[in-house]
C-alpha cells in the first residue's frame, strides 16, 4: 500500500517519517512543497499519475494565522485550491481515471477499491459562545482568513472526493518547527517574566500523537470495508484535557524547571491581526468510538515532547 504525505516538511508531516518504520509493508511517499506544489493542479494530477497512492494524508497548509490577514490569496491557494486539487486527483485515481484516460477529464464519485484522502483542518472554524466541547455537527463561525480558508478547503475536498476524511485538530506542536512550546522555551530562557493570554481555551495536540492516530485509522480502513466506507466526513482529534495558553506556558516552565514568571492577561491586552476562538475544545467521542483510539492527555504529550528537546 502506498501512502502519500503532502506537507512532509511541516510539523505533522515530519512525524510520519519518524513513524514509517513501524509499517514496513507500506510504501511512504513524502512530498514537501519543493517536490509538490499542491496549488498547481496539473502538477498534482501528474504526481498522482506517477505514484498512484492508495491514501493521501494532506498536512500541507498555510498556517501563518496573522500573516494570512494580509496574504489571503496565498492562504486561499494552499488551503482551498490545494485541498481541492488533491481530492480531485484522488477521486480520479480511485475511479481509474488517471490510469486509463490521462487527466484531461475529471471523474468524481466513490470510485472502486480502497483508498482515501485524510485532510487536516482546524479548531479555528469554531468561534461560537458555547462552553462545552464542540462536536462535529456544531455550527461553524470562522472569524479569520486562515479559518475561513481552512473551512472552504474542507468543503471543497469533501465535494470532490467521497472518501475524504477531514480531521479538525487544535494547538498543534512538536519538538521541531515553529510552535508555542519552542517559542516559550526560547523566551523563557531570555526573559525573567512573560505575560500570556488566559481567556483562550483549547487543547494542545502533540503532533506525533496525531500522526500515530491517523496511521492507526488507515490500518483499520485498509482491511475493514465498513470502516473504510464510514471514514468520510468531519472528525475531531486532539489530545485529551483542557487548558488556556497561560496554563500551557506554566506547564512548560514547570516541567523544564525554568524560573520564568508567567502572568495571565486577556486577549484584549494582546491584540493580534487575526481573531482567535475564545473556546475551541473538541469532543473526540466520535473518533474514539469508531476506531478504538486511546488518546493521551495533553500534559503527557507535552512531557514526551520536552524529553526530546
Amino acid at each position: 500500500m502506498k501512502i502519500l504525505v503532502t506537507g512532509a516538511g511541516g510539523q505533522v508531516g515530519r512525524c510520519f517519517a519518524e513513524l514509517a518504520p513501524q509499517y514496513p509493508h507500506w510504501q511512504f511517499i513524502f512530498a514537501d512543497s519543493a517536490l509538490l506544489d499542491i496549488s498547481d493542479r496539473k502538477a498534482v494530477l501528474a504526481f498522482f499519475k506517477q505514484y498512484q497512492p492508495d491514501y493521501c494524508i494532506n498536512c500541507a497548509a498555510y498556517t501563518a494565522v496573522d500573516k494570512a490577514e494580509s496574504e489571503p490569496e496565498k492562504a486561499q491557494a494552499i488551503n482551498v485550491k490545494g485541498a481541492r486539487n488533491l481530492a480531485e486527483a484522488m477521486a480520479r485515481l480511485r475511479s481509474e481515471g488517471l490510469r486509463s484516460e490521462g487527466f484531461e477529464t475529471p471523474r468524481y464519485g466513490d470510485g472502486d477499491g480502497n483508498g482515501g484522502l485524510i485532510h487536516l483542518s482546524t479548531d479555528y472554524v469554531y468561534h461560537g459562545k458555547q462552553n462545552t466541547p464542540f462536536v462535529e455537527s456544531d455550527a461553524v463561525a470562522p472569524r479569520s482568513v486562515y479559518a475561513r480558508t481552512k473551512l472552504a478547503g474542507e468543503r471543497a475536498a469533501l465535494r470532490a472526493f467521497a472518501h475524504t476524511m477531514v480531521i479538525r485538530t487544535s494547538w498543534v506542536y512538536a519538538s521541531h518547527g515553529n510552535n508555542f512550546v519552542r517559542t516559550m522555551l526560547r523566551l523563557g530562557a531570555e526573559r525573567p517574566a512573560l505575560r500570556v493570554v488566559f481567556d483562550q481555551i483549547g487543547t494542545p495536540t502533540y503532533a506525533p500523537d496525531l500522526a500515530a492516530a491517523i496511521l492507526q485509522i488507515i490500518a483499520q480502513c485498509s482491511t475493514d470495508p465498513e470502516k473504510h466506507k464510514a471514514m468520510s466526513g468531519i472528525w475531531h482529534y486532539s489530545n485529551e484535557g483542557v487548558c488556556s495558553w497561560y496554563d500551557f506556558a506554566k506547564a512548560i516552565f514547570e516541567i523544564k524547571n525554568i524560573p520564568c514568571a508567567v502572568s495571565p492577561i486577556t486577549s484584549a491586552e494582546y491584540p493580534t491581526p487575526a481573531q482567535r476562538p475564545p473556546f475551541s475544545v473538541l469532543n473526540k467521542n466520535k473518533i474514539k468510538a469508531a476506531f478504538g483510539l486511546e488518546i493521551p492527555h495533553w500534559r503527557e504529550g507535552l512531557e514526551r515532547c520536552l524529553e526530546r528537546l
